[in-house]
């Protein structure tokens, strides 16, 4: 696309006419897909923004664990704040409400996402006056963060997250238009990464005084501190004025349809359910017997992999490792993250994605162990100085790449299959229902296996000296790999049945 006064690119002449044709069909293409999106940049603009926003305090309360580990608190204190991660397991018993109960006038979605974006931000600017205070331990005598106090904050925070997550999917449908609609995905994946990454990595880095003092303030000459950057407060501070002020803006200058195209007259009710006729339709989704067996194995399938997710992060800060070094490799492994999904699409995009759902599980199990091997051995190639070698970090980051490989493939196709069995004309209500039972089985196991980290020890005592001879984190991994082979032993079966099964069968309302 041309724009007046720009240099236009140099083009050297060819002689084939094939190749010529071709080009200029390219060409056309390109400046329809041009045109096309040009309708939309605004709304891609703000969606993008919107999820950016939604990321910043899903990752801060994702980045509190990783300080608190190195601050006395034990793992039944960790175990409480992961009930901060709940609410997007939960939100299902609220979304109707968010759906159904709104002002017309001002707009269905802007209805929610204006006072709850404002919340988020005052919550945010009310709190960064005390946060430094309650997480670095100044608001208690005995020194330790207020983790009760941290997990009351952070779940209200999350829950307002997914209120406007809630309302920030359904406003995707008609912010874009038809030819376009498939850019509310790559902004909802993109934009919460990109938040996510914001509160957390860099919130991380900038927050690390070892990090800040080696590498961040030598640029200007700046002396060695006792504090990194910023604090939690400082971080708080500043993005509660960014909600506050950019909600205003939307709230004042955004303009809302209220509106969009149904079908027919099917798809005009069901569209127009109100809470208690969406409640109706989640129990005949519920009652359904495929449902059942696909929501007990979501429910249990994770069970294998808990120990490794909820706890190797920690137990490598235990042993040394710099929780900024962690928040790094979470960064070198993010483009894994975005391509990976683009390499499978032709696999999970046919007819049987659970065959990579079901092929992944039993190497993500190994690479379970395998990680579960690197912690092991963390502390031997512990420095004098207590660094690391780089080799160490080198091998590190390979093994998480290829968990995490598995991670990402058991949970694509996972996606892929939800939208394949998912009635059209309920598939708002009957994908939240499926992710919640797909998120809520990552919960609960994660929240028992920090729970139980610290009761598992075994312990050698002599004359009144206890040291741990079995730390629990490795007989959590081991139990669940056992578990993980038993499920798949017992379940694979019957999730090939279940993909098999004609997906008229997973309809509620015939066609």
């Amino acid at each position: 696309m041309n724009r007046k006064g720009a240099k236009k690119p140099t083009v050297i002449p060819i002689r084939d006419e094939g190749h010529s044709k071709f080009s200029k069909m390219i060409d056309k293409s390109m400046n329809h897909y041009l045109n096309d999106l040009s309708k939309d940049w605004r709304g891609i603009v703000l969606l993008m923004f919107l999820y950016i926003l939604q990321g910043i305090p899903l990752g801060l309360a994702g980045s509190i664990p990783l300080i608190l580990q190195n601050r006395n608190v034990t793992y039944q204190e960790q175990a409480i704040y992961s009930f901060v991660f709940w609410p997007f397991s939960l939100k299902l018993l609220w979304a109707p409400f968010i759906d159904s109960v709104y002002s017309l006038k001002f707009g269905r979605r802007k209805s929610w996402l204006v006072p709850t974006q404002l919340a988020i931000g005052l919550f945010m600017y009310c709190f960064s006056y005390r946060a430094d205070a309650v997480l670095y331990g100044g608001a208690n005598p005995s020194g330790k963060p207020d983790v009760p106090l941290l997990a009351t904050i952070f779940f209200a925070l999350t829950f307002l997250a997914t209120v406007q997550d809630v309302a920030v999917d359904a406003w995707a449908l008609t912010i874009l238009s038809r030819d376009n609609i498939g850019w509310a995905s790559t902004c909802n994946s993109v934009g919460q990464s990109a938040g996510f990454f914001i509160g957390n990595a860099v919130f991380l880095v900038l927050e690390s005084k070892d990090f800040c003092n080696a590498y961040l303030r030598p640029l200007w000459d700046y002396s060695p501190q006792e504090s990194g950057l910023i604090t939690i407060s400082d971080f708080l501070y500043f993005w509660s004025i960014v909600f506050v002020l950019t909600t205003i803006l939307i709230a004042i200058f955004v303009q809302e349809k209220n509106s969009f195209e149904c079908d027919n007259a099917e798809h005009e009710e069901i569209a127009n359910l109100g809470i208690v006729g969406t409640y109706r339709i989640l129990l005949r989704i519920i009652r359904m017997p495929n449902v059942q067996i696909l929501l007990l194995q979501l429910l249990t399938v994770k069970v294998g992999f808990s120990p490794v997710d909820a706890l190797t992060g920690l137990k490598l800060i235990e042993y040394g490792v710099p929780k900024e070094r962690i928040a790094a490799l979470a960064v070198i492994l993010t483009p894994v993250e975005i391509f990976l999904p683009l390499v499978i699409s032709k696999y999970t995009s046919g007819p049987r994605p659970m065959d990579i759902y079901l092929w992944a599980i039993f190497p993500r199990l190994v690479m379970g162990l395998a990680l579960a091997g690197a912690v092991y051995v963390t502390p031997y190639f512990r420095m004098a100085d207590h660094q690391f070698p780089l080799w160490y970090y080198v091998v590190l980051m390979l093994t998480f790449g290829l968990h995490q490989i598995f991670h990402f493939s058991f949970y694509v196709s996972q996606v892929a299959f939800f939208a394949q069995i998912s009635d059209p004309l309920v598939g708002g209500t009957y994908m939240t229902l499926l992710n919640t039972g797909a998120n809520l089985g990552g919960d609960w196991p994660n929240t028992v296996s920090l729970w139980l980290a610290d009761y598992l020890n075994i312990r050698r005592c002599e004359a009144g000296v206890c040291e741990t001879v079995i730390d629990a984190y490795f007989i959590e991994v081991t139990a669940c790999f056992i578990i993980g082979c038993l499920w798949l032993y017992l379940f694979r079966a019957r999730s090939r049945r279940l993909q098999d099964i004609s997906t008229k069968t997973w309809r509620i309302i015939k066609q």
